[in-house]
């Protein structure tokens, strides 16, 4: 009978295959750091969120059985490519020194997670090990050092994106997780597919000196090396799938063949090769899964009106010039804001904007501490009795020893002010210099910061006219804990106070922006985001914008919110649903490292 696969020569078995060009070698790297782009350009002010997908895609690709080694670097590079655009920000006014060094000190964690992702990606089901491992290094990343940073989560990507409801189910780290496995499993989904159509095209008739029965005609399949006729002429990465058939003579005597074979054809049965189903079953749910799951969420997304609803000013006052010298004009800054708010009650008065509830001001709107400063204090009130309504001030405060706190003040109307919160998590470098004489001999800036912040203890919620209004100033808005807090302590609105004017035109005030959306679904709550020099804004519990400024304009939004007192899963839970993925990653871990032990002891043997 005719055959499909014609002998070599037993010499052609022995043939070195040419050396790779050398342009190869930089692929995955070059892959990485792509993947890393690919992220940063998914973050706002772009609504490209579904980036992250092929992101996560290619940083499969370029970790999938890549040794430990390989994976933390091909991570850092990913993590530079992610974060150096990302945190640009960080040195607007203070050069790169800072952006360049936070954004190396970052992007090891993501180097730790290309090192983790590496290990588990030869397991079975090695996508929901791989999103666990990412969800592992973000948990690490937003607690250490100096009380973690949060900022670049995955999660605050996705303000726009279809899996945006599963943050109401776990939060942060479930919506994160959910984005991660997404695009690992389509790589998966990917690879089989390739994996199955060259199956379906190595297919042969091998003829009957190749079983030594004679007269028995069967296919085969496999992938085929050296100068072996057929289709599969690609070298087998896949071990699982293929199995390695030594060079054997045929019952004439005469060399048969080398090459790859199945299990089942290295046996020397008859059957075509048929591959697993279980990695394609794994790729397809790790797909599925989180669609499945944002699509079951959307009832959890909720903005009506459970308590009512409240109108809310905010007010934007604007800074007289850009940059970290607005320090210097902080009565500048303070009258900007008394002058908004006094238009607004004269707005009123005519009927051009309706009375609202209460104010709000943002983070620094008096650096002039009003309890040492009778003057700042008079213009202060003077403002708040012209509204006529409940105002919270941002204001520095100053005791004469000890450290300054960065505090939000409830004003009455008519009892001046009755309330407080100091910021909880003040920002490392920015409202406090840790190891202060090690970090001037790199940059001089530091001493700007010439006394540090402390940080607060209570958690922030104040009562407004009968609502009640929980608090997280600015940089707190990345934290978890440091949102859910306030909900769990009976707020039906979230008040988010900031100061962005250090940072220019820069993206940062609409990456912080995308993250209070996101807090406005994982907490079923309307946030409002009175900013000094914008993007202030005023969010539904369902994360839509519905009335926003623009940067370094003096503007004051009225809108009207639903008040909720529900509480969604991811508040109910609190940090259980990212235990569990770290327990997953950990898992896969401490999996990979078992097997590399068995299969050592095995070689050894």
């Amino acid at each position: 009978m005719s055959a499909t696969i014609t002998p070599v020569d037993a010499s052609a078995a022995d043939t070195v295959p040419a050396p790779a060009p050398r342009w190869r070698r930089f692929v995955r790297p070059g892959a990485a750091l792509l993947s890393g782009l690919l992220l940063y350009l998914s973050f706002p002010p772009r609504p490209l969120w579904w980036l992250a997908l092929p992101a996560f895609a290619l940083l499969g690709w370029s970790l999938r059985g890549r040794r430990m080694r390989a994976g933390f670097g091909l991570g850092y590079l990913a993590g530079l490519g992610f974060l150096l655009p990302l945190l640009v920000w960080t040195g607007e006014e203070v050069g790169p020194g800072p952006w360049l060094a936070l954004a190396a000190v970052e992007a090891l964690f993501v180097a730790l997670a290309g090192l983790g992702i590496a290990a588990v990606s030869r397991l079975p089901w090695w996508p929901f090990f791989a999103a666990g491992v990412w969800i592992l290094s973000e948990a690490v990343r937003a607690r250490v050092p100096f009380g973690g940073f949060p900022w670049g989560k995955i999660a605050f990507g996705q303000a726009d994106g279809m899996f945006l409801p599963l943050a109401a189910v776990g939060g942060t780290p479930v919506l994160g997780f959910a984005v991660a496995l997404c695009g690992f499993g389509l790589y998966e989904a990917y690879r089989q597919i390739q994996a199955r159509r060259a199956a379906g095209t190595e297919t042969g008739t091998v003829r009957d000196e190749d079983t030594g029965t004679g007269g028995d005609t069967r296919t085969g399949t496999g992938a085929v090396a050296g100068n072996e006729v057929g289709t599969g002429a690609e070298r087998a990465t896949d071990t699982e799938t293929v199995g390695v058939v030594p060079a054997r003579t045929s019952a004439t005597g005469t060399p048969a063949r080398t090459g790859t074979a199945t299990g089942s054809e290295a046996a020397g049965g008859a059957r075509p090769r048929t591959l697993p189903r279980g990695p394609l079953v794994a790729a397809a749910l790790a797909v599925l899964v989180p669609v499945a799951g944002a699509l079951a969420a959307l009832p959890l997304v909720d903005d009506s009106a459970e308590d009512g609803t409240a109108t809310v000013a905010a007010v934007q006052g604007n800074v007289p010039r850009l940059g970290l010298d607005f320090n210097s004009q902080r009565r500048a800054v303070l009258d900007n804001h008394v002058a908004r708010t006094r238009e607004l009650a004269e707005d009123v008065k005519a009927g051009r904007a309706p009375q609202p509830d209460f104010v709000l001001w943002p983070e620094n709107s008096s650096d002039i501490d009003p309890y040492a400063n009778a003057d700042a204090a008079e213009v202060i009130d003077g403002a708040v009795r012209a509204i006529g309504v409940p105002t919270v001030i941002g204001a520095v405060i100053a005791p004469e020893t000890g450290k300054l706190r960065n505090t939000l003040i409830e004003w009455d109307p008519d009892r001046g002010p009755v309330a407080t919160y100091d910021k909880r998590h003040v920002q490392p470098f920015g409202e406090y210099i840790p190891m202060r004489s090690l970090v001037r001999v790199f940059n001089s800036n530091v001493d700007r910061v010439s006394r540090d912040f402390g940080a607060g203890t209570k958690v922030g919620v104040f009562d407004l006219a009968g609502t009640k209004v929980g608090l997280a100033t600015c940089y707190e808005a990345a934290f978890d804990w440091a949102v859910r807090d306030t909900v769990t302590h009976g707020a039906q609105l979230i008040s988010v106070p900031s100061n962005n004017a250090t940072f220019g035109r820069s993206e940062m005030t609409y990456q912080q922006l995308a993250m209070s959306r996101v807090r406005a679904v994982e907490h079923s709550r309307a946030v409002v985001v009175p900013v000094t020099s914008g993007v202030s804004a005023v969010i539904r519990p369902d994360g839509e914008i519905v009335a926003e400024t623009k940067m370094f304009t003096p503007d004051v939004l009225v809108e009207k919110v639903p008040l909720r007192s529900s509480l969604t899963p991811a508040t109910r839970m609190g940090t259980l649903p990212e235990a569990l993925l770290v327990a997953l990653a950990a898992a896969g871990l401490g999996w990979s490292a078992f097997r590399s032990v068995r299969a050592r002891r095995t070689a050894a043997e």
